[in-house]
Protein backbone atom coordinates (compact mmCIF):
# COMPACT_ATOMS: atom_id res chain seq x y z
CA UNK A 1 0.00 0.00 0.00
CA UNK A 2 2.79 2.64 1.01
CA UNK A 3 5.16 1.83 -1.72
CA UNK A 4 2.20 2.49 -4.23
CA UNK A 5 1.03 5.52 -2.85
CA UNK A 6 4.86 6.92 -3.00
CA UNK A 7 4.53 5.77 -6.61
CA UNK A 8 1.40 7.53 -7.09
CA UNK A 9 3.30 10.91 -5.36
CA UNK A 10 6.46 10.38 -7.73
CA UNK A 11 4.23 11.00 -10.70
CA UNK A 12 2.08 13.39 -9.61
CA UNK A 13 4.99 15.29 -9.24
CA UNK A 14 6.40 14.53 -12.36
CA UNK A 15 3.18 15.95 -13.96
CA UNK A 16 3.03 19.03 -11.24
CA UNK A 17 6.60 20.20 -12.83
CA UNK A 18 5.75 19.44 -16.33
CA UNK A 19 2.73 21.71 -16.27
CA UNK A 20 4.62 24.47 -14.04
CA UNK A 21 6.01 27.08 -16.57
CA UNK A 22 8.66 28.38 -13.91
CA UNK A 23 9.41 24.61 -13.34
CA UNK A 24 9.88 23.76 -17.22
CA UNK A 25 12.05 27.41 -17.21
CA UNK A 26 14.17 26.53 -14.65
CA UNK A 27 14.62 22.75 -15.91
CA UNK A 28 14.61 23.17 -19.73
CA UNK A 29 14.84 26.47 -20.92
CA UNK A 30 18.23 27.82 -18.65
CA UNK A 31 20.26 24.84 -19.42
CA UNK A 32 20.04 25.82 -23.02
CA UNK A 33 20.15 29.34 -22.89
CA UNK A 34 23.79 28.84 -20.81
CA UNK A 35 24.24 26.33 -24.02
CA UNK A 36 24.10 29.37 -26.50
CA UNK A 37 25.57 31.52 -23.81
CA UNK A 38 28.65 29.65 -23.61
CA UNK A 39 29.06 28.73 -27.32
CA UNK A 40 28.95 32.28 -28.48
CA UNK A 41 31.99 32.35 -26.06
CA UNK A 42 33.96 29.95 -26.60
CA UNK A 43 33.41 29.84 -30.32
CA UNK A 44 37.00 29.80 -30.91
CA UNK A 45 37.33 26.38 -29.78
CA UNK A 46 37.85 23.02 -31.40
CA UNK A 47 35.92 20.68 -30.63
CA UNK A 48 32.98 23.12 -29.77
CA UNK A 49 32.22 23.56 -25.95
CA UNK A 50 33.91 19.79 -25.21
CA UNK A 51 36.15 21.76 -22.26
CA UNK A 52 33.23 23.42 -21.11
CA UNK A 53 30.57 20.34 -20.64
CA UNK A 54 31.88 19.71 -17.09
CA UNK A 55 31.02 23.51 -16.15
CA UNK A 56 27.12 23.01 -18.11
CA UNK A 57 25.96 20.02 -16.91
CA UNK A 58 26.79 21.96 -13.29
CA UNK A 59 24.82 24.42 -14.44
CA UNK A 60 21.78 22.35 -15.23
CA UNK A 61 22.47 20.73 -11.82
CA UNK A 62 22.59 23.77 -9.85
CA UNK A 63 19.59 25.25 -11.49
CA UNK A 64 16.86 22.31 -11.25
CA UNK A 65 18.39 21.43 -7.19
CA UNK A 66 19.14 25.07 -6.00
CA UNK A 67 15.98 26.93 -8.03
CA UNK A 68 13.40 24.03 -8.87
CA UNK A 69 13.06 22.02 -6.07
CA UNK A 70 13.33 24.30 -3.15
CA UNK A 71 10.52 26.65 -5.13
CA UNK A 72 8.64 23.37 -5.89
CA UNK A 73 8.57 22.58 -2.08
CA UNK A 74 7.94 26.13 -0.65
CA UNK A 75 5.39 27.30 -3.11
CA UNK A 76 3.26 23.85 -2.02
CA UNK A 77 4.21 24.59 1.59
CA UNK A 78 2.69 27.74 0.90
CA UNK A 79 -0.28 26.01 -0.39
CA UNK A 80 -0.80 23.87 2.36
CA UNK A 81 -0.28 20.49 0.70
CA UNK A 82 2.74 19.51 2.78
CA UNK A 83 0.29 20.23 5.97
CA UNK A 84 -2.02 17.79 4.12
CA UNK A 85 0.93 15.06 3.66
CA UNK A 86 1.16 14.71 7.46
CA UNK A 87 -2.60 13.02 7.29
CA UNK A 88 -0.90 10.29 5.42
CA UNK A 89 0.28 7.13 6.79
CA UNK A 90 4.14 8.04 5.42
CA UNK A 91 6.52 9.29 6.86
CA UNK A 92 8.40 12.60 5.69
CA UNK A 93 11.42 10.84 4.94
CA UNK A 94 9.81 9.42 2.28
CA UNK A 95 7.75 12.16 0.81
CA UNK A 96 11.36 13.66 0.26
CA UNK A 97 12.81 11.00 -1.19
CA UNK A 98 9.96 10.71 -3.57
CA UNK A 99 10.09 14.43 -4.62
CA UNK A 100 13.92 14.14 -4.98
CA UNK A 101 14.00 11.05 -7.22
CA UNK A 102 11.35 12.98 -9.56
CA UNK A 103 13.68 16.62 -9.46
CA UNK A 104 16.58 13.54 -10.12
CA UNK A 105 14.30 12.53 -13.90
CA UNK A 106 13.88 16.37 -14.52
CA UNK A 107 17.62 17.54 -14.00
CA UNK A 108 18.79 14.05 -15.71
CA UNK A 109 16.71 14.38 -18.81
CA UNK A 110 17.45 18.42 -19.11
CA UNK A 111 21.19 16.96 -18.96
CA UNK A 112 20.63 14.75 -21.52
CA UNK A 113 18.96 17.47 -23.66
CA UNK A 114 21.28 19.73 -23.20
CA UNK A 115 24.37 17.23 -24.09
CA UNK A 116 22.19 16.42 -27.14
CA UNK A 117 21.23 20.08 -28.52
CA UNK A 118 25.23 20.77 -27.93
CA UNK A 119 26.24 17.91 -30.32
CA UNK A 120 23.64 18.60 -33.21
CA UNK A 121 24.08 22.43 -32.88
CA UNK A 122 27.82 22.50 -32.22
CA UNK A 123 29.11 19.12 -32.96
CA UNK A 124 30.44 18.65 -29.70
CA UNK A 125 31.92 15.34 -29.15
CA UNK A 126 29.66 12.80 -27.22
CA UNK A 127 30.94 12.06 -23.66
CA UNK A 128 34.43 9.86 -23.66
CA UNK A 129 32.93 7.69 -20.82
CA UNK A 130 29.14 7.55 -20.90
CA UNK A 131 29.19 5.56 -17.67
CA UNK A 132 31.98 7.39 -16.13
CA UNK A 133 29.19 10.85 -16.98
CA UNK A 134 26.70 8.91 -15.78
CA UNK A 135 27.36 7.95 -12.28
CA UNK A 136 29.43 11.21 -12.23
CA UNK A 137 26.11 13.29 -12.83
CA UNK A 138 24.37 11.29 -10.20
CA UNK A 139 26.43 12.20 -7.93
CA UNK A 140 26.39 15.88 -8.70
CA UNK A 141 23.12 16.29 -8.49
CA UNK A 142 22.86 14.15 -5.61
CA UNK A 143 25.16 16.43 -3.55
CA UNK A 144 23.10 19.56 -5.11
CA UNK A 145 19.88 18.06 -4.31
CA UNK A 146 21.06 18.55 -0.75
CA UNK A 147 21.59 22.20 -0.98
CA UNK A 148 18.40 22.31 -2.31
CA UNK A 149 16.48 20.50 0.35
CA UNK A 150 18.16 22.51 2.68
CA UNK A 151 17.22 26.06 0.99
CA UNK A 152 13.89 24.84 0.84
CA UNK A 153 13.72 23.96 5.10
CA UNK A 154 15.15 27.81 5.57
CA UNK A 155 12.93 30.11 2.85
CA UNK A 156 9.44 31.36 4.19
CA UNK A 157 8.27 31.73 0.99
CA UNK A 158 9.45 31.80 -2.85
CA UNK A 159 11.07 35.08 -2.98
CA UNK A 160 13.22 34.29 0.28
CA UNK A 161 13.98 30.88 -2.26
CA UNK A 162 15.67 33.19 -4.75
CA UNK A 163 17.41 34.96 -2.49
CA UNK A 164 19.06 31.92 -0.52
CA UNK A 165 19.50 30.22 -4.33
CA UNK A 166 21.38 33.06 -5.30
CA UNK A 167 23.50 32.94 -1.96
CA UNK A 168 24.75 29.87 -3.63
CA UNK A 169 24.59 29.89 -7.30
CA UNK A 170 26.79 33.00 -7.87
CA UNK A 171 29.72 32.74 -5.46
CA UNK A 172 29.70 29.39 -7.55
CA UNK A 173 28.97 30.90 -10.70
CA UNK A 174 31.89 34.03 -10.49
CA UNK A 175 34.70 32.48 -8.22
CA UNK A 176 33.90 28.67 -7.62
CA UNK A 177 34.78 27.15 -11.55
CA UNK A 178 31.32 26.88 -12.73
CA UNK A 179 30.72 29.63 -14.69
CA UNK A 180 34.28 31.07 -15.39
CA UNK A 181 36.65 28.68 -16.30
CA UNK A 182 39.12 27.81 -13.07
CA UNK A 183 42.53 28.53 -15.03
CA UNK A 184 40.79 31.92 -15.99
CA UNK A 185 40.51 32.62 -12.64
CA UNK A 186 43.53 34.73 -9.93
CA UNK A 187 45.44 32.19 -7.80
CA UNK A 188 43.40 33.75 -4.37
CA UNK A 189 39.98 32.58 -6.29
CA UNK A 190 41.23 28.81 -7.60
CA UNK A 191 41.79 28.37 -3.72
CA UNK A 192 38.56 29.90 -2.65
CA UNK A 193 37.33 27.29 -4.71
CA UNK A 194 38.42 24.86 -3.42
CA UNK A 195 36.20 25.07 -0.65
CA UNK A 196 33.04 24.96 -2.54
CA UNK A 197 31.22 21.97 -4.27
CA UNK A 198 30.75 23.71 -7.15
CA UNK A 199 34.50 23.04 -8.39
CA UNK A 200 34.57 19.52 -7.67
CA UNK A 201 30.99 18.93 -9.93
CA UNK A 202 32.79 20.17 -12.78
CA UNK A 203 36.05 18.47 -12.13
CA UNK A 204 33.87 14.97 -11.88
CA UNK A 205 32.31 15.96 -14.95
CA UNK A 206 34.72 17.20 -16.91
CA UNK A 207 37.53 14.24 -16.33
CA UNK A 208 34.64 11.92 -17.27
CA UNK A 209 33.98 13.75 -20.13
CA UNK A 210 37.12 14.84 -22.18
CA UNK A 211 39.76 13.40 -20.76
CA UNK A 212 41.22 9.80 -21.67
CA UNK A 213 42.11 9.08 -17.85
CA UNK A 214 38.38 9.72 -16.73
CA UNK A 215 37.49 9.35 -13.09
CA UNK A 216 40.88 7.99 -11.71
CA UNK A 217 42.38 9.58 -9.28
CA UNK A 218 39.39 11.65 -8.55
CA UNK A 219 38.42 10.16 -5.12
CA UNK A 220 38.79 13.54 -3.17
CA UNK A 221 35.64 15.00 -5.26
CA UNK A 222 33.60 12.08 -4.89
CA UNK A 223 34.21 12.63 -1.19
CA UNK A 224 33.70 16.36 -1.49
CA UNK A 225 30.41 16.23 -2.73
CA UNK A 226 29.27 13.36 -0.28
CA UNK A 227 30.31 15.26 2.62
CA UNK A 228 29.29 18.52 1.20
CA UNK A 229 25.78 16.85 0.04
CA UNK A 230 24.97 14.27 2.76
CA UNK A 231 25.33 16.98 5.42
CA UNK A 232 22.85 19.33 3.76
CA UNK A 233 20.66 17.08 3.14
CA UNK A 234 20.47 15.65 6.63
CA UNK A 235 20.05 19.59 8.27
CA UNK A 236 17.50 20.09 5.77
CA UNK A 237 15.39 17.08 6.67
CA UNK A 238 16.07 17.72 10.44
CA UNK A 239 14.77 21.47 9.55
CA UNK A 240 12.19 20.84 7.16
CA UNK A 241 8.47 22.28 7.94
CA UNK A 242 5.30 20.85 7.11
CA UNK A 243 3.82 24.41 7.95
CA UNK A 244 5.24 27.57 6.66
CA UNK A 245 3.85 29.50 10.11
CA UNK A 246 6.61 27.39 11.74
CA UNK A 247 9.96 29.20 12.36
CA UNK A 248 13.62 28.57 12.77
CA UNK A 249 14.76 29.12 16.19
CA UNK A 250 18.22 29.38 17.42
CA UNK A 251 18.93 25.73 17.50
CA UNK A 252 17.61 25.61 13.60
CA UNK A 253 20.64 28.06 13.14
CA UNK A 254 23.54 25.78 14.68
CA UNK A 255 22.33 23.33 12.44
CA UNK A 256 22.50 25.05 9.50
CA UNK A 257 26.26 26.35 10.96
CA UNK A 258 27.02 22.53 11.30
CA UNK A 259 26.02 22.84 7.14
CA UNK A 260 28.30 24.99 6.17
CA UNK A 261 30.95 23.87 8.45
CA UNK A 262 31.27 21.02 6.18
CA UNK A 263 32.00 22.90 3.58
CA UNK A 264 35.25 24.47 5.42
CA UNK A 265 36.20 20.73 6.49
CA UNK A 266 36.16 19.90 3.10
CA UNK A 267 38.47 22.70 1.64
CA UNK A 268 40.70 21.89 4.35
CA UNK A 269 41.07 18.68 3.85
CA UNK A 270 42.01 19.48 0.27
CA UNK A 271 44.43 22.36 1.52
CA UNK A 272 46.16 19.16 3.99
CA UNK A 273 46.05 16.38 1.28
CA UNK A 274 47.33 18.78 -1.81
CA UNK A 275 43.66 18.70 -3.26
CA UNK A 276 43.21 22.06 -3.08
CA UNK A 277 44.28 22.43 -6.72
CA UNK A 278 42.17 20.78 -9.13
CA UNK A 279 43.00 18.30 -11.10
CA UNK A 280 41.68 19.69 -14.52
CA UNK A 281 44.52 22.21 -14.02
CA UNK A 282 46.95 19.73 -12.57
CA UNK A 283 46.53 17.23 -15.44
CA UNK A 284 45.48 19.23 -18.58
CA UNK A 285 48.04 19.83 -21.17
CA UNK A 286 49.56 22.65 -22.55
CA UNK A 287 46.75 21.71 -26.33
CA UNK A 288 43.88 22.20 -24.27
CA UNK A 289 44.85 25.88 -23.62
CA UNK A 290 41.90 28.37 -25.18
CA UNK A 291 42.97 31.78 -26.71
CA UNK A 292 40.49 32.96 -23.80
CA UNK A 293 42.87 31.60 -21.52
CA UNK A 294 45.82 33.44 -23.08
CA UNK A 295 43.86 36.40 -23.41
CA UNK A 296 43.14 36.71 -19.89
CA UNK A 297 46.63 36.33 -18.42
CA UNK A 298 47.73 39.43 -16.72
CA UNK A 299 50.86 41.26 -16.80
CA UNK A 300 50.93 43.96 -14.50
CA UNK A 301 52.33 41.99 -11.67
CA UNK A 302 55.33 41.56 -13.68
CA UNK A 303 59.22 42.68 -12.68
CA UNK A 304 61.07 44.80 -15.00
CA UNK A 305 63.44 43.19 -17.11
CA UNK A 306 66.18 45.66 -14.88
CA UNK A 307 64.81 44.95 -11.95
CA UNK A 308 66.55 42.60 -9.27
CA UNK A 309 65.12 39.38 -9.99
CA UNK A 310 63.90 37.66 -13.48
CA UNK A 311 66.06 40.00 -15.57
CA UNK A 312 65.42 40.05 -19.45
CA UNK A 313 68.49 41.35 -21.82
CA UNK A 314 67.24 43.45 -25.05
CA UNK A 315 67.24 40.66 -28.15
CA UNK A 316 71.03 40.43 -29.73
CA UNK A 317 71.58 42.33 -32.42
CA UNK A 318 73.47 39.93 -34.19
CA UNK A 319 72.81 36.14 -34.56
CA UNK A 320 76.24 35.34 -33.05
CA UNK A 321 76.44 34.73 -29.11
CA UNK A 322 79.79 35.88 -27.75
CA UNK A 323 81.96 34.32 -24.79
CA UNK A 324 80.25 32.12 -22.82
CA UNK A 325 76.80 33.36 -24.22
CA UNK A 326 78.10 31.12 -27.59
CA UNK A 327 78.91 28.06 -25.30
CA UNK A 328 75.31 28.09 -23.53
CA UNK A 329 73.37 28.31 -27.25
CA UNK A 330 75.86 25.32 -28.66
CA UNK A 331 75.26 23.48 -25.30
CA UNK A 332 71.19 24.26 -25.47
CA UNK A 333 71.35 21.73 -29.27
CA UNK A 334 72.54 19.10 -27.48
CA UNK A 335 71.75 19.24 -23.66
CA UNK A 336 69.73 16.33 -23.36
CA UNK A 337 66.58 17.76 -21.21
CA UNK A 338 66.42 20.42 -23.77
CA UNK A 339 65.68 17.19 -26.17
CA UNK A 340 62.92 15.38 -24.14
CA UNK A 341 59.23 14.42 -26.24
CA UNK A 342 57.21 15.55 -23.93
CA UNK A 343 57.33 19.64 -25.65
CA UNK A 344 55.74 21.42 -22.33
CA UNK A 345 58.50 19.48 -20.31
CA UNK A 346 61.44 20.06 -22.88
CA UNK A 347 60.37 24.60 -22.01
CA UNK A 348 59.68 24.10 -18.43
CA UNK A 349 63.65 22.67 -18.42
CA UNK A 350 65.07 25.63 -20.23
CA UNK A 351 62.94 27.99 -18.17
CA UNK A 352 64.43 26.53 -15.69
CA UNK A 353 68.18 27.44 -16.52
CA UNK A 354 67.43 30.94 -16.84
CA UNK A 355 65.60 30.75 -13.27
CA UNK A 356 68.44 29.20 -12.16
CA UNK A 357 70.68 31.82 -13.68
CA UNK A 358 68.70 34.49 -12.13
CA UNK A 359 68.68 33.12 -8.71
CA UNK A 360 72.47 32.44 -8.66
CA UNK A 361 72.36 36.41 -9.75
CA UNK A 362 74.85 35.14 -12.26
CA UNK A 363 76.97 37.93 -14.19
CA UNK A 364 74.80 37.03 -17.45
CA UNK A 365 71.44 36.16 -16.03
CA UNK A 366 69.44 38.41 -18.33
CA UNK A 367 71.89 37.49 -21.63
CA UNK A 368 70.98 34.19 -20.37
CA UNK A 369 67.39 34.25 -20.49
CA UNK A 370 67.69 36.19 -23.81
CA UNK A 371 69.17 32.78 -25.27
CA UNK A 372 66.75 30.83 -23.41
CA UNK A 373 63.83 32.90 -24.78
CA UNK A 374 65.80 32.42 -28.81
CA UNK A 375 65.79 28.70 -28.13
CA UNK A 376 62.24 28.45 -27.40
CA UNK A 377 61.47 30.17 -30.56
CA UNK A 378 63.72 27.70 -32.39
CA UNK A 379 62.63 24.94 -31.12
CA UNK A 380 58.52 25.80 -31.13
CA UNK A 381 55.93 27.29 -33.63
CA UNK A 382 54.86 30.25 -32.29
CA UNK A 383 50.52 29.04 -31.84
CA UNK A 384 52.70 26.19 -29.95
CA UNK A 385 54.97 28.42 -27.64
CA UNK A 386 52.22 30.68 -26.96
CA UNK A 387 50.15 27.87 -25.38
CA UNK A 388 53.02 26.17 -23.47
CA UNK A 389 53.86 29.28 -21.63
CA UNK A 390 50.62 30.15 -21.04
CA UNK A 391 50.13 26.66 -19.46
CA UNK A 392 53.43 27.20 -17.41
CA UNK A 393 51.96 30.40 -16.19
CA UNK A 394 48.76 29.19 -14.87
CA UNK A 395 49.76 25.93 -13.70
CA UNK A 396 53.45 26.61 -12.52
CA UNK A 397 53.67 23.51 -10.44
CA UNK A 398 53.25 20.75 -13.19
CA UNK A 399 55.57 18.80 -14.84
CA UNK A 400 58.97 19.07 -13.47
CA UNK A 401 61.75 21.52 -13.07
CA UNK A 402 65.14 21.37 -13.03
CA UNK A 403 67.12 22.87 -9.61
CA UNK A 404 71.06 22.90 -10.93
CA UNK A 405 72.99 23.42 -13.78
CA UNK A 406 76.31 23.07 -13.36
CA UNK A 407 77.24 22.60 -17.10
CA UNK A 408 76.34 25.64 -17.59
CA UNK A 409 78.65 26.68 -14.93
CA UNK A 410 75.53 27.58 -13.02
CA UNK A 411 77.17 26.20 -9.15
CA UNK A 412 74.50 26.34 -6.85
CA UNK A 413 71.59 23.77 -6.38
CA UNK A 414 68.12 26.15 -5.96
CA UNK A 415 65.17 25.29 -4.22
CA UNK A 416 62.13 23.81 -6.51
CA UNK A 417 60.26 26.15 -4.98
CA UNK A 418 62.20 29.53 -5.94
CA UNK A 419 62.75 27.74 -9.91
CA UNK A 420 59.28 27.14 -9.98
CA UNK A 421 58.14 30.94 -9.20
CA UNK A 422 61.07 32.60 -11.43
CA UNK A 423 59.96 30.23 -14.57
CA UNK A 424 56.42 31.08 -14.34
CA UNK A 425 57.57 34.59 -14.45
CA UNK A 426 60.07 34.36 -17.66
CA UNK A 427 57.11 32.49 -19.03
CA UNK A 428 54.51 35.10 -18.40
CA UNK A 429 57.51 37.49 -19.62
CA UNK A 430 58.35 35.64 -23.00
CA UNK A 431 54.62 34.78 -23.56
CA UNK A 432 53.66 38.77 -23.34
CA UNK A 433 56.06 39.41 -25.85
CA UNK A 434 54.56 37.28 -28.40
CA UNK A 435 51.33 38.17 -28.06
CA UNK A 436 52.13 41.67 -28.03
CA UNK A 437 50.99 42.44 -24.50
CA UNK A 438 54.57 43.35 -23.79
CA UNK A 439 57.26 45.66 -25.99
CA UNK A 440 60.92 44.60 -26.10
Amino acid sequence: MIPRALLGHFLLTLQLNFRSKQALVYGYFVPFFFLIAFGSVFHSERPLLLHQMGQLLTLTALGGACFGLPTGIVAERERGVWRRYQLLPVGTLSLLLSTLLARVVIVTSAAFLQVALARAIYGTPWPLHPGETALAFLVVTGAFLGLGLLIASLADDVPAVQALGQCLFLPMIMIGGVGVPLGLLPAWAQQIAGFMPGRYAVELLQLSISEPRGLGHSSFAFLALAVIGLAAAVVGVKLFRWDGARRLGRAGMAWVATALLAWIAVGAAAAATGNLRSRLLAGTGYEAITPEQIASIRYDDLPGDDELYTRLAPPFKTPERPGRLGEIATRFKTWPPGQVDDPEQRARNLLSIAAIADVNQDLLEGEIARVVFDQLQENFSSDELKKILAHIALAPNDGKVITQAREFGLKREILEKAVRERSMYYAKKLLGRLVGKIAE
